[in-house]
C-alpha cells in the first residue's frame, strides 16, 4: 500500500504501484547508463567484471529473495534495489569523492542519493502529464533514506520524507543487500584478476576457509575455479541466511507488527546475525586491503579523479562551454550545481571522451 504519487494517476489494470515504479526506472536513460559506470574494476581489466548495472541487478535479486523470506513486499524491494545506484557519477566512489571535493569549494557536497532523487523528480522527463517519473512516495523516500536516517530540519527540501521516522523494512533491506552483493561479487572479480591467493583469503576470513575446505572435499575432481564458485555460493547463502534470521530476530524482539511500528521504532531493524556480521566485516576489510587500495586500482582512481576535476574547472571557467540544456540552466541556477549535475550524469566512457576532446588533446 502506498501513500500515493505527487501527481495522482489512475491505477493500472494489471500492475501494482511498485511494479509500475520498477518499470519506469528500467526504461530511463539514467538506468541504462549504469552499464558504462564502474563498479570497482574498469572494463580494461576484463569484459566479465561487474558494472553498476549488473551490480544493481544482483542487489535486486538478493533483496527480493530476502523480502520474500521475510514476508514483506518484494515488488517495492525490487524497484528500490534497481534505482538505488542510479545517481552514481562515473568512476565509482572516486568520482563521487572528487565531485564532493569540487563542491566543497562552494560550501556544498555531492550525494549520489540526493542526485538520484533529482533524476527521478526532474531530469528524466518522459511524460506529458508531469515532470520526472512521478514515483510513489515510498520509492522517493527510500531513495534518500535507504542507507541513512534523516535529521529533521537539516535539509528542508527533504522534510516531506518523514525525517523523524525510520523507512519501511523494504527500504532498510537495500543497504545490507547492497553490502552482501558487492562484497561477494568483488571477491569473485578480484580473485579472477589475481589480486590475492586463496590462502590469504582463508587467513583473513576464517568462515571462507571452512567453506572452501568443504567444497574441495565434496568436489575433489573439480577445477579450482569451480571449487571457488561452490564456496562462494555457500558464502552468499551464509550471509543472506544471517540477514534473514537477524532481521526476524530484531523484529520479534522489538515487537513490531505493522509498518507504523517499524517506522516509529528508534533503530533500524534490518540486520545480520552476529556471526554473519563478523564474517561480512572481515570480508570487507580483506577487500579493502587487498583490492580497493591496491596499486592497479589506485592508478585508475588517480586518472579518473584528474579527469573529473579538470572537467569541472574547465566548465567553471566558462559555463557557456556547457551543452545547451545545461547552459540554459546557468541563467537561473548557480553554475557549480549545473556543472556537478552534468558530470554526475556522464558514463565513464563519455567522461573520458569529453576530457580528451576538450582538455587532453589541446594540451
Amino acid at each position: 500500500m502506498t501513500r500515493g504519487r505527487r501527481f495522482p494517476e489512475l491505477r493500472h489494470p494489471y500492475r501494482n504501484d511498485f511494479q509500475r515504479d520498477r518499470d519506469r526506472v528500467i526504461h530511463t536513460r539514467a538506468f541504462r547508463r549504469l552499464e558504462n559506470k564502474t563498479q570497482v574494476f574498469t572494463p580494461g581489466l576484463s569484459d566479465h567484471f561487474r558494472n553498476r548495472l549488473t551490480h544493481s541487478i544482483e542487489v535486486s535479486q538478493m533483496a527480493r529473495t530476502v523480502a520474500g523470506a521475510l514476508g514483506v513486499d518484494p515488488d517495492f524491494t525490487e524497484a528500490l534495489s534497481l534505482v538505488h545506484d542510479i545517481g552514481h557519477p562515473p568512476f565509482a566512489h572516486s568520482g563521487e569523492e572528487e565531485l564532493s571535493r569540487q563542491m566543497a569549494r562552494f560550501g556544498e557536497t555531492f550525494d549520489h542519493n540526493l542526485h538520484a532523487l533529482r533524476i527521478v523528480e526532474d531530469f528524466e522527463h518522459r511524460y506529458a502529464r508531469f515532470p520526472g517519473l512521478n514515483l510513489t512516495f515510498e520509492m522517493r523516500e527510500g531513495i534518500v533514506k535507504h542507507s541513512r536516517d534523516l535529521v529533521p530540519g537539516q535539509n528542508p527540501d527533504l522534510d516531506e520524507y518523514l525525517p523523524d521516522l525510520r523507512p519501511p523494512i523494504e527500504a532498510q533491506l537495500i543497504d545490507l543487500a547492497d553490502e552482501i552483493a558487492y562484497s561477494t561479487a568483488d571477491l569473485d572479480d578480484a580473485q579472477q584478476a589475481g589480486f590475492f591467493t586463496l590462502e590469504q583469503l582463508g587467513k583473513a576470513v576464517p568462515a571462507w576457509d571452512d567453506l572452501y575446505d568443504t567444497a574441495q572435499s565434496m568436489y575433489p575432481g573439480a577445477p579450482p575455479r569451480i571449487q571457488f564458485h561452490e564456496a562462494l555460493r555457500q558464502m552468499i547463502d551464509l550471509l543472506v541466511t544471517g540477514f534473514v534470521e537477524g532481521t526476524v530476530q530484531a523484529c520479534r524482539a522489538a515487537g513490531v507488527k505493522t509498518v507504523d511500528d517499524v517506522r516509529r521504532h528508534p533503530q533500524r531493524l534490518a540486520c545480520l546475525l552476529p556471526d554473519a556480521r563478523k564474517t561480512c566485516l572481515e570480508l570487507k576489510r580483506f577487500l579493502r586491503q587487498r583490492v580497493y587500495l591496491s596499486k592497479p586500482l589506485n592508478a585508475e582512481r588517480e586518472r579518473s579523479v584528474q579527469m573529473i576535476g579538470e572537467l569541472f574547472q574547465y566548465f567553471e571557467a566558462d559555463p557557456s562551454r556547457l551543452p545547451d540544456p545545461y547552459k540554459e540552466q546557468v541563467a537561473s541556477r548557480p553554475a557549480h550545481n549545473v556543472i556537478c549535475e552534468y558530470i554526475a550524469g556522464m558514463t565513464d566512457g563519455y567522461c573520458g571522451r569529453r576530457y580528451h576532446e576538450l582538455i587532453a588533446d589541446k594540451k
